[in-house]
């Protein structure tokens, strides 16, 4: 029987999940925005309720003491300084897999967001010097510059399908440059005194983090774990804010696809462990298991829900709290804290972004261009105003009294205000013409190709049209269940898109599905004879009776030659062939099936009707706006 898991989103056992990384992590932030909202409310209330327990708590000391040594920290300042520690080392981890894996790794991609996100942080800055020049509170600038990524992936998920995909990558690159310099900031500008010995000690850890990755070459949980603690404890006592310590661990940790032959050790080590469970295979399976994932996506997994949902949530209890009256409200939009930090995010985020993203675009003369169209940028920059966790954690540092108050304000109604403009931006968009609303939201950009080995009508088997402008190709394994059940998926997209064309490679999984290979070679054998998709449709349609004696009753049904039929499953006709297709899944790091691509984009997800036109739908826009611009 198939594992139990949903039949349009799973994969077999030797495949990884479907959902990609950062898949997985913008799902978790959409629900996480609720969460932290709903945090945010409570704090408000509970501040406002006239008991003086929201101070007295979080003021409440807490002490940890190891020997000699001592980290002595009241409650609000150990979710500031140790909790969000490991909200940035799940932001670190999350860069290091788009480096690694996702839209980054082509290096080029870098720049624009990079450039984007430092303009879109100097403009805000820039915004509040000039409300609070000539002011005591002029040393707050760093509150009005950071775009907070829980918020920010929270409210454009709102939008849903009315902002392409490419945008998410590019809000997400946006705010881990902000986190990063944010964090530069506050180890510069808003760090105490520094204790020199103790900044020593810090560096010298992290030199022995860089030693330990380099030389061990493999990753080891805990002893990581005992120097990312350390190096905590070394930042806290110099003086330098120690959630940098966080975002450093995380980018030190390397992401990479499993690969097909560690996938096929672990099914290797669970069969002998079928064979005879001891608690040392049981070790052993574990640790098989466990390898086959990099280092990235196994503490994403881990530590992602409960930064998500616990820590970042937490965070906003201890922090936004405030009393609010009408006298102090209407003091508040007089402030030159609180109109500085509210109008460099409402206006000077989009200004900075939108500027930038133009400017570089044309100085590059379009080498370097957004991965989505100026409408859907446009909404990106307003959307970048969203400014909370970073910038409360600032404000906390730079202000106090009255003045942080009225920061705290700012930052939250530019929460308020960021999103309604990118609600505005969106209608004006969505009002467009078909034709202008799909170039203002997909832009002239080319999506970086997943898939290696470009098709070949020559040589693929294609179904549809072979010169239709979409192209969805499934590495398949005709013994996979979970193949099956997309099949009349993939028939009715073919039946509802008359402009798509459909290819099927081969994957076979004999690790997991000892009938797979042949079956394989029987669909060539029959290719041989023009008949593959009849065989094709009937391996898939009787997945459970794949033995010779079946593929040979299937080559009599389909009306084959038995004789030259069976010569050539014997001879190996088709090996060649099997075998190359394989080797192209490997260099486009498939390792599980079914595994589709959309015009040489992987798609990630679940792949049901819904999600599959989806994908259809936009790159069939975004291969019409190629060709007007070929044309032009």
């Amino acid at each position: 029987m198939p594992p139990e898991t949903s039949p349009v989103s799973g994969q077999t056992l030797c495949s990884k999940d479907t959902r990609s990384p950062l898949r997985v992590f913008l799902q978790t932030e959409t629900g996480s925005a609720a969460v932290l909202l709903a945090a945010t409310l409570a704090a408000l209330v509970w501040a406002n309720a006239g008991l003086h327990s929201y101070d007295a708590l979080w003021h409440t000391e807490l002490s940890i003491r190891v020997g000699a040594g001592e980290v002595s920290l009241n409650l609000r300042e150990w979710v500031n300084s140790g909790l969000m520690t490991l909200f940035f080392f799940v932001v670190g981890l999350e860069a290091r897999r788009e480096f690694d894996m996702g839209e980054l790794r082509e290096r080029r991609r870098l720049a624009l967001p990079l450039l984007a996100g430092l303009s879109g942080m100097a403009v805000p800055v820039a915004i509040y010097l000039a409300f609070n020049a000539g002011h005591d509170s002029l040393h707050g600038w760093g509150a009005a510059m950071s775009t907070d990524t829980a918020f920010a992936l929270g409210m454009l998920a709102l939008f849903g399908a009315r902002l392409p995909g490419s945008l998410r990558v590019f809000i997400l690159t946006l705010s881990v440059v902000d986190d990063f310099v944010a964090l530069a900031v506050i180890a510069l500008a808003y760090s105490g005194a520094l204790a020199l010995p103790a900044l020593l000690a810090a560096v010298g850890l992290f030199a022995v983090v860089l030693l330990v990755r380099r030389t061990l070459g493999v990753w080891i949980p805990s002893l990581y774990g005992v120097l990312g603690v350390a190096l905590w404890v070394a930042l806290l006592k110099s003086g330098v804010d120690p959630v940098v310590a966080g975002l450093a661990m995380g980018l030190l940790t390397y992401a990479r696809p499993a690969e097909r032959s560690n996938l096929e050790r672990a099914s290797h080590l669970f069969r002998r462990f079928r064979e005879q469970p001891t608690p040392e295979l049981e070790r052993t399976v574990r640790r098989g298991l466990a390898s086959t994932l990099s280092p990235n996506e196994r503490l994403q997994r881990m530590f992602h829900p409960w930064t998500s949902y616990v820590i970042v949530p937490l965070f906003a209890l201890a922090n936004a709290g405030i009393t609010i009256s009408g006298s102090q409200l209407a003091h508040a939009f007089t402030s030159p804290v609180t109109l500085g930090i509210l109008l460099g995010y409402v206006l000077g985020k989009p200004v900075g972004i939108i500027g930038a993203t133009w400017l570089t675009t044309r100085v590059s003369r379009g080498r370097l261009h957004p991965p989505a169209g100026w409408g859907a940028i446009t909404a990106g920059g307003t959307l970048a105003g969203v400014g909370f966790t970073v910038s409360l954690l600032i404000a906390t540092l730079a202000f106090d009294g009255a003045q942080l108050g009225e920061a705290k304000i700012g930052i939250l109604a530019a929460v308020v205000c960021s999103f309604l403009l990118t609600w505005l931006v969106v209608r004006v968009v969505s009002a467009l013409p078909p034709r202008t609303r799909a170039r203002a939201l997909l832009g002239m950009g080319h999506a970086i190709v997943d898939l290696e080995d470009p098709v070949d009508v020559d040589r693929d088997h294609v179904r549809g049209p072979l010169d239709a402008p979409v192209t969805l190709l499934e590495y398949g394994d005709f013994e996979c269940p979970y193949c099956g059940l997309a099949e009349p998926v993939v028939r009715e997209l073919l039946a509802h898109f008359g402009d798509v064309r459909y290819v099927w490679r081969h994957l076979p999984l004999p690790d997991v599905h000892p009938n797979a290979q042949l079956a394989a070679e029987a669909a060539e054998a029959a290719a041989l004879q023009d008949r593959y998709w009849e065989m094709h449709d009937l391996l898939l349609e009787h997945q459970g009776d794949l033995r010779p004696k079946d593929l040979l009753r299937y080559a009599e049904e389909i009306g084959l030659d038995t004789d030259r039929f069976l010569h050539d499953l014997r001879s190996g006709a088709g090996t060649a062939r099997v075998d190359a297709d394989v080797e192209s899944a490997d260099l486009s790091g498939v390792s599980g099936t079914p595994t589709f691509f959309v015009n040489g984009l992987r798609h990630h997800g679940a792949y049901d009707i819904a999600s599959l036109s989806a994908a259809v739908r936009a790159a069939r826009e975004r291969a019409a706006l190629k060709g007007e611009g070929q044309e032009i």
